[in-house]
């Protein structure tokens, strides 16, 4: 009866526990800050039609970061800092340009629905 109170003390429960998202350090802060800075630029509210429509054209898929990157979508310079980055940190940006794709509202979404499919 002991063994099992003290097995009790130690669970936890997984429906109402929350998930943190450990820190990871960012390597190059100032050439990650220039990349971001591009990704906030594209998604910027008056912005962001413009950047969905060159994509459109280019016909690329939204999210399929490293081609928008390659075809110069988000800048050269953003590219070329990109490549300058450690593995960890391309992660990062990568995974900041997926939510920003998320975020976009759903009226831009759906009018450029064929970048965002997933056939």
């Amino acid at each position: 009866m002991a063994q099992n109170q003290a097995q009790n003390q130690f669970q936890v429960d997984r429906t109402t526990a929350l998930f943190e998202r450990p820190a990871i350090t960012i390597v190059d802060q100032a050439r990650f800050d220039r990349v971001k800075q591009a990704l906030e630029d594209a998604f910027a509210p008056g912005k962001v039609e413009k950047f969905l429509r060159s994509v459109e054209r280019a016909g690329l898929r939204i999210r399929e970061f490293e081609q928008v990157l390659q075809a110069g979508k988000l800048g050269a310079e953003a590219a070329a800092e990109y490549a300058k980055l450690g593995d960890a940190d391309q992660g990062l940006v990568r995974e900041l340009y997926l939510a920003s794709v998320e975020k976009v509202e759903m009226p831009l979404r759906d009018k450029y629905f064929k970048i965002y499919a997933y056939y």
